[in-house]
């Protein structure tokens, strides 16, 4: 409970007389309740009031107020049994619990009924949601669970509890229960109520001083919490709290401020004053305006037209900042004035607060919705009185909430509360109908929205810029800016999208025209002039507010009205929206003094009353069976709509030239966004559509040179080679020609209006999308947002499987991941590659080229087609009836002569022209083709007669008949300088038959644009003969002559071609040869009966020219006729000079560029040579020339010296004393040895409060233990050689192979140290990269100098007898190592040395008593030999049976490790006397054996205590270098019998007593034989014997082994010794070379023992015996009895240690990190909301520890200690510097590696195998265990530097 009330309300009320303590509280409320209940009530209940007037006293403590509540709620009762007894009463079918941002919860769309629809965690787990379309989301902005609510979701998804319809079975309130409550809960709400009216200052400045409204939030944050916990108490207790809330009388008595309470009083004013300063009058001030008008029972908040009525301009003197700021405005920008429809009594400024829910929801708004308040209006929704009651207040506080959000310092938080309430409330269908019918909701919303654009308009300046009336929004403002309108569209597309609302708007002609009015502000915005001479200085960004603005407020509701028109009865709709948005047009054309030419240079990509005018059409013949004609306008109008559509068109084109880059890049962004995938169907779909319904109904004449004018290349459209053009550059003409064309084509063969069903639209639009690229699941969905499909939905998924196949996420070895992806299965390139839908969606150019890469792939890999292919023809869907007039634009002489002209310009080789012109004007052709008139018949020359005919172009308008005309001689207009104008024309010509008085271009283009002009010239006269329609006279420069040209003179050009001609000679041109093209019908004729062949459905320009003609064959015999002849008149190419010289040039360019290939070739394979050895090494190939310089060094035997290449200045050499050579390595401390376990199954991460992981069992903890046990009991320098450390911590080393001079490396650094640049790593920690591979490096290891002739020598086997080399092997210890001369090798090896010493933390290194003593260096030093040696093991995968150098083996650099090591460790020498030598070699005299010291000192370590491979690399590292391999062989052989010794004690200790007996009796026997040294019973009775003198038997039972027979004992032996037989193997490879033997696990221990010399000879394996391998020094028993009898003194004093501390059998597994669930879930929801251990807080971001399990706070400043964030800590403490988290909240995995960080990636992928970052998406999650084993083999074999790319630092940040 919230008693905890702040310090300063407590002190406040100090004053105050304290009624007694908690115990007279309760007896009074008690006696109270009791009085109220019995005869005195009324006396009672005075008392009550007055008790609570003072005790709710706005200066009384909140702490004190609170318990006297709950004491008189709960009748003196205990409060906690109050509440039980409370809840008792709860019909709880609803859940309705309320969340705030970042909460997280579900949506499933299978259940949801309203988009919005969420559920908590606990419902939606307990729900049955398995196979559902369902994601886990974090809410923006706050919600609450439907769970229950039938309104919003189907009942099957309900959860177990609210399942029940528990209503029946809930037991009636008694009346005494909740007595009490109904009494307090009004006093004490008003008593809040006057909190807030207290705490509220009117800000003076319209600065609202938020400290002070934050303060009064704190004091009464306990009062809401205790209201919140009323809530929570159930059904019973909030029907309590509706009823104190709406109830009239209540709030009348208390707060009208007319008692005699002075206290009320002035709480009244404060009220009257704060509705006053927010422009909001009490009602009584307002009666001059006459507007007292009650709606329908409740008091309507209404809105009042602004403009013109008092309310706004009369209030100069209220301090309400609107109206300021309209009228300072008001000078400046028009006003415009709201339709006069508005409703009367809809006032913007009357609020009645008339109950305490009203009044508490205006102090909720004024102050900007403190969540808490929030949270309680919230929690009281279940209950259905209180539901519709707060609905109402809310929204008759509509138009008030819409002022505050405007004012709001903190709109984006404001905005996120406000939805929070208004989602919960509009959601539901039954309650958004009530309010709509009782409360004008409809009305309210589009006023509000309407004022609150008003705010920033400004007038338009498209087209008239001096005489527009027309306004918009202005972008830049932050309305816009910050979308600070979202809260109130989005609340708009709610309601919409319930029909029965949807339908009242609809209907409601006021409604449409308010909103068409609404529309119209954003017609037209942000416009763009285009910059012609300087770059524009500064860019807005105000663009993408635009684009926003236009998708958010009016598209979003068009799409939801359209939604409700889906049906034949909803035709009406249709009517009256396309009414009312053609009058709208209307309006704007005239406002903007449009008349019939675009404003050149402008454009605007908003015209959102276009698209609702075409969306409807579309809408309407589709589906509402409408005759499109009686909807259409005028065809006056229809001309002036396409224009603005058609301007954006050809300004994409200007933009995508390059013709706008003055305007710098927004102007880019704006031609992208305009078609991006969001956009796409809002804008630029329907602006096409509407250019097709026009074209299809305007004359196609004018409309094709329309096209041409708008892109500005009518000039270029003449037969002349030379032309000019007075309104475009040269440079631009080609991209523009291509962008007319394309437009065409894409106007032409679009069909996703026409007459396509959803599904083919769906189809079409994946296909397009899939071509581009391969896509995942997730941005395929994002692609594809089609209105109506639902994400998710069936025919997605269906659609998707049938045109793509799924390819799964891989891993790539270069370390990047790849996704699943979905890629076009091979019949969809085949047959649905459509590039004109690809081209109308691509956003960048680059994907268009893309997908005709990929399509180019596709043909060659399925040999299709060799070549560069040609985009292919798709066939369309046939046209809706409804659209037939499209086809006319193909069948249009205007047409014809644009294509006859360009495929002339095209043979002829004029300039600007490219392939892709080509390429559509073939498209057109065949389009026509195609799409031919039916009436066709082939001999229709009789038809020219009727029809006016122009000019002499072509008789008809049908291309299948004009492709065979032939056309003689055009007369065209040149400059002088032409070189047409020599020739003289003949005497008859076939002329334009124009009259050449104009010199505007030449005579046919002119007709193109003086055709336009009559035509629209005709329709105005027919449509109006009113006197201001004539058209304006042009003043624009374009129409007037040009001045500086040269003089044009028409010339005569003698052609004498066709259509049909001229494709016949492109077709020779393409292919380079003549008389290339023969009709193919000849040979065969079924090609006319079956054309659709597939050879030709893919290839270049001339499999499309065949094609062509052969359809215009097969549509008329004369065209058939006519190519047979052309084809028999041998043509030669056209114009013979140009081919030649241009043939030449591409001669000539073709010998260049082959004798350049030669050239790049050689060079290339010199490169590749020189390359080949670092490549190989590099990339880890396994071949033979890929051994590194340090392996070569150990194999060649012929060379004296090693060689090493200096990466650096490479030049090769040995490396020497006085300029020694390194190689490149990489020093890492590493812990991953400590995390192997003694258990084969790997940790779970915990899921559960039970799965705790305890670290007890891992290597490093053991290892830790034994160390700390053995120095409690021995000397501390003998412990610290009796064990190996570097576990954890250990310092690991391995090299990319590479060497350099150490001085070429310092110089490397110096060079890296002053290049800014490099940030990936940090130089100053010496940190590179290999210059030649670029690995991740931080020191180098110097070479030593190796001769190594001695080599071979070596191998020979020595006959030196045992005792001898164990001599030899002393006396080489004995030689003090002296310290070597000042070199510059040596200093470089001292420095290494620290480098390695530096890498690991201080704690690894200390283990010694006496700190900085020289035992722990020597410790440390051999540890790190051990260390890496065990690592390859593990690398090698825990053993050596796969034998070879594996690239493990590659990596290290052990032998040059080992004389660094060695030659520090000789320096220093093990005193004589304590030499563990000496203990495994010589027996000694009892009377020597213990020096008198031992009083008080402690005895040495025993030699069974010791561990076996620390002994080894003492002794070796101790010896001078370099080692001969007899000596070597020499010391692992008396390393074998102390190893097989303590194998034989540790399985002494294990068996039972009897078997003890057993095998000291048979041993016995044994003893005596010859070869008894060699026999595992004789050692092991001997053993037996030995240790039973002391008291080690003794203590307790012991673990026994299972069986006891002579096999298992020899397997125990075996695996007991392997572990050291497998690191003294590795060591003696590396020392020696050689290669290691492979074999299969069972005889692993025959094999490496005979390697390493143990074994004589290698026996065959059934006989082998482990014994067999011993080889004594000294008598066997005798030595082992020694041995033993340190144990049996130790055994006196310390009998229970005796055990603990002897070596076990070591059996570790593998490292493995620990296992994952195979369901995300399964973590997030165990983590999420999991607590910190060491803060107690939940985490803002939680991590968990892959390595350990430990829970983190990522970046978490509560657990920081000395400026370390907690995962930076725990990756020092528990990978000694590399941490693998899993970060909870977005399912990546983030490695640490010392001070670098990244971001690994993540193993959790959906079930479309893609990674879901930060859980955006929320869909089920599953683990990808190929990705988690590649996560594990990076973390053991050290490679995370080398592999991940992107490091950054994290400055302990994390």
């Amino acid at each position: 409970a919230a008693a905890a009330a702040p310090a300063r309300a407590a002190g406040r009320g100090g004053e105050m007389a304290r009624t007694g303590g908690g115990r007279d509280k309760r007896a009074t409320a008690a006696r109270l309740k009791a009085a109220l209940g019995g005869e005195g009530g009324a006396a009672a209940a005075g008392e009550l009031r007055a008790l609570l007037e003072r005790v709710l006293a706005p200066a009384a403590a909140a702490a004190e107020a609170l318990e006297w509540c709950r004491c008189l709620l709960s009748g003196g009762e205990p409060w906690d049994g109050f509440a039980q007894a409370v809840r008792a009463y709860d019909p709880a079918t609803l859940c309705g619990l309320v969340w705030t941002a970042n909460f997280v919860a579900y949506r499933c769309r299978t259940c949801g009924i309203s988009p919005c629809m969420s559920l908590c965690a606990e419902c939606f787990h307990q729900g049955e949601h398995a196979g559902h379309d369902y994601n886990m989301f974090r809410s923006q902005a706050g919600g609450a669970c439907d769970c229950g609510d039938s309104n919003v979701m189907r009942e099957a998804g309900f959860c177990k509890r609210h399942r029940i319809k528990s209503n029946s079975n809930v037991p009636c309130v008694p009346k005494d229960l909740l007595m009490m409550s109904e009494l307090v809960l009004p006093q004490f709400i008003f008593s809040l109520i006057q909190h807030l009216r207290e705490g509220y200052n009117e800000p003076a400045l319209d600065l609202p001083s938020e400290k002070d409204l934050h303060k009064i939030l704190q004091v009464l944050e306990p009062h809401v919490s205790f209201l919140e916990d009323l809530t929570k108490m159930g059904g019973a207790m909030r029907s309590v709290l509706t009823q104190v809330l709406t109830n009239q009388q209540f709030y009348k008595d208390l707060s009208s401020g007319v008692g005699e309470n002075a206290c009320a009083r002035t709480s009244h004013e404060k009220y009257l004053i704060a509705l006053k300063g927010s422009g909001l009058a009490f009602p009584e001030d307002k009666l001059a305006c006459g507007m007292q008008e009650q709606g329908a029972g409740t008091s309507t908040l209404a809105v009042q037209g602004l403009a013109g009525a008092t309310a706004t301009s009369g209030q100069g003197n209220s301090s309400d900042e609107e109206d300021q700021d309209g009228s300072q405005g008001v000078g400046k920008r028009k006003r415009v004035k709201l339709s006069s429809t508005t409703k009367d009594q809809s006032i913007m400024d009357v609020l009645k607060h008339k109950c305490f829910l009203e009044e508490l929801l205006f102090w909720t708004i004024k102050y900007e919705f403190p969540q808490k308040m929030v949270t309680f209006l919230l929690n009281m929704l279940p209950d259905q009185d209180y539901k519709i009651a707060f609905t109402k207040t809310f929204v008759q506080h509509y138009a008030f909430i819409m002022k505050t959000l405007k004012k709001s310092h903190e709109s984006d938080t404001m905005s996120n509360r406000i939805v929070h309430i208004s989602v919960q409330l509009f959601s539901n269908e039954e309650l958004a109908r009530q309010v709509t019918e009782e409360c004008q909701l409809l009305d309210i919303m589009v006023t509000v929205l309407l004022y609150m654009m008003e705010s920033c308009l400004i007038k338009s300046e498209l087209q008239d810029e001096e005489n527009s009336l027309h306004v918009v929004v202005n972008c830049g403002e932050a309305l816009l800016k910050n979308n600070t309108y979202w809260p109130l569209v989005s609340d708009f597309i709610n309601i919409l999208s319930h029909q029965s609302v949807a339908k009242k708007f609809l209907e409601d002609h006021g409604l449409l025209v308010t909103w068409m009015n609404f529309v119209s502000f954003f017609q037209g915005m942000n416009l763009n002039k285009r910059e012609l001479n300087e770059h524009v200085e500064f860019e807005s960004q105000t663009y993408y507010a635009a684009f926003a603005a236009e998708l958010e407020a009016c598209a979003q509701p068009m799409w939801g009205l359209l939604s409700h028109c889906k049906v034949r009865e909803t035709q009406e709709y249709t009517r009256n929206v396309v009414r009312y948005c053609l009058e709208a047009l209307q309006d704007w054309f005239d406002a903007i003094n449009f008349v019939d030419e675009p404003a050149p240079n402008q454009v605007t990509f908003h015209l959102p009353l276009h698209r609702y005018f075409a969306m409807f059409l579309s809408k309407a013949v589709k589906c509402q069976e409408l005759d499109l004609d009686t909807i259409l306008p005028d065809q006056e109008m229809l001309m002036k709509l396409m224009i603005h559509p058609l301007q954006i068109q050809a300004s994409l084109s200007e933009i995508h030239s390059n013709m706008w880059v003055r305007n710098g890049l927004q102007i880019k962004g704006q031609a992208m966004t305009y078609v991006q995938s969001h956009f796409c169907n809002s804008m630029i779909d329907p602006d096409i559509y509407l250019l097709q319904v026009c074209a299809s109904r305007l004359d196609p004449d004018y409309f094709i040179s329309s096209v041409f004018e708008r892109f500005k290349v009518v000039d270029l459209l003449t037969m002349a080679s030379q032309h000019q053009n007075t309104v475009l550059d040269s440079e631009h003409e080609r991209s523009m020609l291509e962008g007319a064309l394309t437009f065409l084509v894409l106007l032409l063969s679009l069909r996703l209006h026409l007459g396509m069903t959803d599904d083919e639209i769906l189809r079409a639009e994946m296909v397009a999308q899939l071509c581009m690229n391969d896509r995942t699941h997730s941005s395929l969905l994002d692609l594809i947002s089609l209105d109506g499909i639902i994400p998710g939905s069936l025919s997605f998924e269906s659609v998707l499987s049938a045109v793509a196949d799924f390819k799964a996420p891989v891993f790539e070895p270069g370390g990047s991941m790849q996704q699943g992806m979905y890629t076009p299965k091979a019949e969809v390139w085949d047959k649905e590659f459509d590039p004109v839908m690809v081209i109308l969606r691509t956003v960048y150019r680059r994907d268009v080229q893309s997908a005709m890469d990929r399509y180019t792939a596709f043909l060659k890999q399925s040999g299709k087609f060799p070549g560069n292919p040609w985009p292919p023809y798709k066939k369309r869907t046939p046209l809706h009836p409804s659209y037939k007039g499209l086809v006319k634009l193909l069948h249009c002489k205007t047409l014809h002569i644009v294509l006859f002209t360009l495929l002339y310009k095209i043979l002829m080789d004029h300039q600007n022209l490219s392939e892709h012109v080509l390429c559509m004007v073939l498209y057109l052709i065949e389009l026509g083709l195609e799409n031919s008139p039916e009436e066709e018949s082939d001999e229709e020359e009789s038809a020219g007669g009727q029809e006016r005919c122009h000019d002499s172009w072509f008789p008809g308008s049908n291309l299948v008949s004009n492709m065979r005309h032939f056309i003689n001689y055009v007369r065209v207009r040149v400059p002088e300088t032409a070189p047409e104008v020599k020739r003289e024309p003949p005497a008859s010509t076939s002329s334009d038959g124009l009259p050449s008085s104009q010199n505007s271009g030449t005579a046919q283009v002119f007709s193109l644009v003086a055709e336009r002009r009559k035509k629209f010239q005709e329709i105005i006269n027919r449509n109006s003969s009113e006197a201001n329609q004539v058209v304006r006279p042009k003043t624009s420069m374009k129409w007037s002559a040009p001045g500086a040209t040269p003089q044009l003179t028409t010339a005569i050009l003698e052609v004498k071609e066709s259509i049909l001609s001229l494709l016949i000679k492109l077709h020779h041109k393409l292919s380079g040869k003549q008389n290339s093209y023969y009709p193919p019908w000849l040979d065969d004729v079924d090609v006319l009966i079956h054309p659709e062949i597939p050879r030709y459905s893919h290839g270049d320009g001339m499999t499309a020219v065949e094609r062509i003609l052969l359809k215009a064959a097969i549509q008329s015999r004369l065209n058939k006729r006519i190519i047979e002849e052309i084809c028999r008149k041998v043509t030669p190419p056209v114009p013979p000079k140009k081919i030649s010289s241009a043939e030449k040039k591409t001669l000539d360019k073709e010998e260049r560029r082959q004798k350049a290939r030669e050239r790049q070739q050689k060079l290339l394979a010199e490169f590749a040579s020189r390359q080949k050895s670092f490549m190989e090494t590099a990339m880890d190939v396994e071949s033979p020339e890929a051994d590194i310089a340090m392996e070569i060094a150990t194999s060649e035997q012929h060379v004296s010296e090693a060689i090493y290449d200096c990466v650096i200045c490479g030049q090769s050499g040995p490396s020497t004393e006085d300029r020694p050579t390194g190689l490149v390595v990489l020093l890492q401390a590493s812990s991953v040895l400590g995390q192997c376990r003694n258990s084969p199954e790997p940790k779970k991460l915990p899921t559960t409060e039970e799965e705790q992981i305890y670290p007890w069992d891992t290597c490093a903890a053991l290892h830790d233990v034994r160390l700390a046990i053995l120095q409690r009991y021995f000397k501390d320098s003998s412990c610290l050689q009796a064990v190996s450390i570097g576990w954890e911590g250990g310092v690991y080393v391995q090299t990319c192979g590479h060497t350099l001079h150490i001085d070429c490396h310092k110089s490397y650094m110096e060079s890296l140290r002053n290049d800014q640049v490099l940030q990936g790593f940090s130089v100053d920690k010496g940190e590179f990269t290999c210059p030649l591979c670029r690995q991740f490096a931080n020191s180098v290891l110097p070479c030593y100098p190796g001769n190594n002739v001695e080599r071979n020598l070596w191998q020979s086997h020595s006959n030196k007898c045992m005792q001898d080399l164990v001599r030899e092997v002393e006396d080489l210890q004995e030689q003090l190592g002296t310290f070597p001369s000042e070199t510059n090798l040596s200093k470089e090896m001292e420095s290494v040395m620290k480098d390695i010493k530096s890498t690991t933390q201080k704690k690894y290194t200390d283990y010694s008593k006496s700190p900085g003593s020289p035992d722990n260096d020597f410790l440390f030093m051999y540890s790190v030999a051990r260390t890496n040696l065990e690592l390859e093991l593990v690398h090698r995968g825990g053993n050596l049976c796969s034998g070879g150098a594996s690239t493990a083996g590659k990596r290290s650099c052990l032998n040059q490790l080992f004389h660094v090591l060695a030659m520090h460790m000789r320096l220093y020498s093990i005193d004589s006397a304590y030499n563990p030598w000496r203990k495994l070699t010589q027996l000694t005299d009892l009377g020597t054996q213990n020096p008198p010291l031992l009083k008080e000192e402690a005895p040495e370590v025993p030699v069974l205590y010791r561990d076996v491979s620390s002994l080894l690399l003492i002794q070796i590292l101790t010896m001078p270098q370099p080692l001969h391999k007899e000596h070597f062989t020499c010391i692992v052989k008396v390393l074998f019998t102390l190893l097989y010794t303590q194998a034989l004690v540790a399985l002494s200790v294990k068996c039972s007593a009897e078997d003890r007996m057993t095998w000291k009796e048979s041993g016995a026997l044994k003893k005596n034989m010859s070869s008894g040294e060699k026999s595992w019973e004789a050692l092991l009775g001997h053993v037996v014997s030995e240790l039973s003198k002391g008291k080690i038997y003794e203590e307790g039972e012991t673990e026994e082994l299972t069986v006891v027979n002579p096999d298992s004992v020899e397997c125990y032996l075996q695996q007991f010794c392997l572990p050291f037989l497998r690191i003294t193997s590795l060591l003696q490879h590396h020392l020696f070379g050689g290669d290691l033997p492979s074999c299969q696990e069972d005889e692993e221990f025959a094999v490496l023992a005979s390697c390493l010399g143990l074994l004589p000879s290698f026996q065959s394996s059934h006989q082998f015996t482990s014994a067999s391998c011993l080889d004594w020094p000294v008598p066997a028993f005798d030595m082992v009895s020694q041995w033993c009898s340190e144990l049996a003194a130790f055994a006196e004093g310390y009998p229970d240690q005796v055990k603990t501390l002897l070596i076990q059998e070591p059996k570790w597994d593998l490292p493995r990190l620990l296992q994952l669930p195979e369901n995300y879930n399964t973590i997030f929801q165990y983590y999420h909301r999991k607590t910190c251990t060491v803060c107690t807080k939940v985490p803002k971001d939680p991590a968990v520890c892959l390595v350990c399990g430990t829970f983190v706070c990522l970046k978490g400043l509560c657990c920081k200690q000395q400026s370390y964030c907690e995962c930076v800590l725990h990756s020092q403490n528990c990978g000694a510097g590399t941490g693998i988290f899993l970060l909870i909240n977005a399912s990546v995995i983030i490695i640490i590696r010392g001070h670098r960080f990244c971001l690994w990636g993540s193993v959790y992928l959906d079930a479309h195998g893609e990674e879901d970052r930060d859980l955006r998406r929320g869909k089920p999650l599953y683990i990808c265990k190929e990705r988690y084993k590649v996560l594990e083999q990076q973390w053991v074999s050290h490679t995370f530097d080398h592999i991940n790319k992107r490091w950054g630092p994290h400055y302990n940040g994390l």
